[in-house]
């Protein structure tokens, strides 16, 4: 064998990354292609167009079922999808897919319907025990078994990002903790981003899956480096949560400066278009970024808070339930977790704080986490988010039981840039009980 092959051999470090994303159809108004790119994607006409209760009340509805309508495609409608999604909601959602037996799938709202969506056709597609698929070791970690039928997502909040990934995160009820599914496979085939659809958002949501957006920036831009992980084999095995990498560098620190200027004027103003196309932009680039590098600490944390909500009522979601809704649940513990994880990479911390609009001229090393920190805090005031976990109705007296849920989040945790331990854990919980 030649020398120069010799490398192949070595399961030394990683010395490459690799670069996934959904293709994507941006501007305003976009939603009105649906139908022609979906046509292109399959060779049947059968479509389920997945949706939320709220949604199905509203104009984007029609819009896109007149779309798939017009292209000839036999549409048919699930608007069960409940927010925050769980176990059971997406076993019923896989139920109806079944019976459904669909050509293809059409998701149209947040982060919870695309998510529902994925599952559904993953379930329906190859069918097994829930916990098959989910992320060990609260799942078998089982791997996707081959291709899903298509799926365009079409987003209608400017956050979650959800259309650029392969990733569906639900509450599994039992155990009280958000978990997900991991796959490449899960990956939409297409997403159609149009900013007109966030013209109804209410001012709270925008808020929420704004800061979604933030974290997910700066937790793929502080993540692990890709190259401090093994050299996989075989090497389709690399992760999607590989850590950072110069392509997440980059949709990263332009998601945090469109959000920086944004995210204030988008939550004050509906009908702000520039801020609001911004932001979704914004979330698109995010997604990709995380969809490639991953987060970490906060969005470990958050599954925990999520999962052990209370009687917390979300202001602008609907009241049927309590819940911490995603985008909180994380930023609530951003400033903790960027308080000590700055010290693994300074640097890293300051130009995303100066990303989002903060003076770090004279800025020393040490200062990096807590400049980050009131940067994302200050943020938090203005667009009147709950600012600690005491502000959700989380004390003292929980920090074991959310410790206990975020240290099993094995995918996120890993993709931190130092190590956790369980203790560890605790105590940035304790950190971002107040601020």
């Amino acid at each position: 064998m030649p020398s120069g092959c010799q490398h192949d051999l070595d399961l030394g470090p990683e010395s490459s990354f690799s670069i996934d994303a959904s293709a994507i159809v941006f501007g305003r108004g976009a939603l009105h292609e649906l139908g022609d790119h979906l046509r292109t994607l399959t060779s049947g006409s059968r479509v389920v167009l997945f949706t939320d209760a709220r949604l199905a009340s509203l104009v984007h509805l029609d819009c896109a079922k007149t779309s798939l309508s017009r292209a000839g495609l036999d549409v048919v409608v699930y608007d069960r999808v409940h927010v925050e999604p769980t176990d059971r909601s997406f076993l019923e959602a896989t139920a109806f897919a079944k019976d459904g037996r669909f050509d293809a799938y059409v998701s149209l709202g947040g982060g919870s319907v695309i998510d529902t969506t994925k599952a559904a056709a993953l379930y329906a597609t190859y069918p097994a025990e829930l916990l098959a698929y989910v992320n060990a070791p609260l799942g078998e970690g089982r791997a996707v078994p081959g291709p899903l039928p298509p799926h365009v997502a079409c987003p209608t909040t400017c956050g979650t990002g959800s259309e650029c990934t392969g990733i569906a995160v639900f509450d599994l009820l039992a155990t009280r903790v958000k978990t997900g599914i991991a796959s490449r496979r899960l990956r939409p085939s297409l997403a159609i981003v149009d900013p007109e659809v966030t013209r109804t958002l209410p001012p709270e949501v925008v808020a929420a899956s704004g800061f979604d957006v933030l974290c997910h920036a700066i937790e793929s831009y502080t993540a692990r480096p890709f190259t401090s992980r093994a050299r996989p084999r075989p090497f389709t095995t690399r992760p999607m949560s590989q850590g950072q990498n110069p392509w997440s560098d980059l949709g990263s620190l332009e998601a945090l400066r469109l959000a920086g200027r944004s995210l204030v004027r988008a939550f004050e103003d509906a009908n702000d278009d520039e801020a609001r196309g911004d932001l979704l932009w914004a979330a698109t680039l995010a997604g990709i970024a995380f969809g490639n590098a991953g987060v970490h600490l906060p969005h470990a944390m958050s599954y925990a808070v999520a999962g052990l909500v209370k009687g917390y009522m979300a202001p602008g979601y609907p009241d049927d339930e309590p819940r911490v809704p995603h985008g909180t649940s994380v930023v609530l513990n951003a400033p903790s977790v960027f308080r000590w994880t700055a010290k693994t990479s300074p640097a890293r911390h300051l130009a995303c704080a100066e990303a989002l609009g903060a003076d770090v001229r004279g800025a020393s090393p040490d200062d990096a986490g807590e400049i980050l920190a009131r940067t994302l805090l200050g943020l938090m005031r203005a667009t009147r988010l709950p600012v600690g976990l005491t502000a959700v109705g989380y004390a003292s007296s929980d920090l074991d039981a959310l410790a206990d849920r975020a240290i099993v989040q094995k995918r996120l945790v890993d993709n931190a840039p130092c190590a956790v331990d369980r203790e560890r854990m605790r105590a940035l919980f304790e950190g971002a009980l107040s601020y």
